[in-house]
């Protein structure tokens, strides 16, 4: 794989970095940024002022390429609980919105799915109902639907089918796909390609979710990203807490400066 500086911005680096490491990769390399602020509850209570103080952001890091990662905490698409799914649809709503504003390309939500909570056989009808509710009003953006806790691809690809909408795609995050599915990572990697428009990269052990840098683990991550090619809709966004295992990734994708 081999991108230049530049490029329509395909890579991006989760701004899990403070401020300053993250302009030097987005100076360095062209990388845009996959915000986690509009994930925060308390920044969707203010969103007018969190609007503003990230676009400042986003000036002083150099960029305005940007991928917002949708809120996770509390709250679940597949909810039973009207309420948990009420506050759910307004909290997405809020992201969405402060994507419209920002100017972003995607975002970036989970699924949901936890197979120690979640009957497998009706998760997906049941989740496809919040989203294609959702998307009857939120056109503008394309929504991604990233794997978690899932054991099984084929759930996600229902999901996509019964959802059917032109902006709604899958994210394929290889290092959850690696820890946390008893399914190989080359199948749902083989598998999921042509619906996968965002892809997060990182590695691990395949023992717990430790988002280290690509080559530290024992991802196949060569193999898995063969059938991720670059084209028109994918990008990337390497999710690495370390400045460290950031570098490790972007010099394993031989990424230019």
């Amino acid at each position: 794989m081999f991108w230049r500086k530049g490029e329509d911005q395909m890579i991006c680096i989760s701004h899990l970095l403070p401020d300053e490491e993250m302009k030097e990769f987005t100076q360095k390399y062209g990388t845009g940024i996959e915000s986690i602020d509009f994930s925060i509850s308390d920044n969707l209570d203010h969103l007018s002022e969190t609007v503003e103080n990230y676009r400042k952001k986003m000036e002083t890091m150099g960029t305005d390429a940007l991928i917002l990662h949708g809120p996770f905490l509390d709250i679940n698409p597949c909810a039973y609980d009207s309420l948990v799914r009420e506050v759910t649809m307004k909290r997405f709503s809020q992201c969405y919105e402060a994507g419209v504003l920002l100017g972003a390309g995607k975002i970036v939500f989970h699924s949901g799915m936890n197979p120690y909570v979640y009957y497998k056989e009706s998760w997906a009808e049941h989740v496809a109902l919040f989203w294609q509710e959702f998307m009857e009003d939120h056109t503008e953006l394309e929504v991604v639907l990233e794997n978690v806790f899932d054991d099984d691809w084929r759930l996600l690809l229902d999901v996509y089918n019964r959802v059917n909408r032109p902006n709604f795609k899958l994210c394929l995050d290889i290092g959850h796909a690696h820890c946390y599915s008893s399914l190989d990572v080359l199948q749902w990697a083989e598998n999921l390609a042509p619906y996968v428009t965002h892809v997060h990269v990182h590695d691990n052990c395949g023992d717990r979710d430790s988002h280290i840098g690509l080559g530290k683990g024992n991802l196949p991550w060569k193999e898995v990203l063969s059938f991720l090619p670059e084209n028109e809709q994918r990008t990337w966004t390497v999710e690495c807490m370390k400045k460290a295992d950031v570098q490790a990734c972007l010099d394993a994708l031989h990424v230019e400066k």
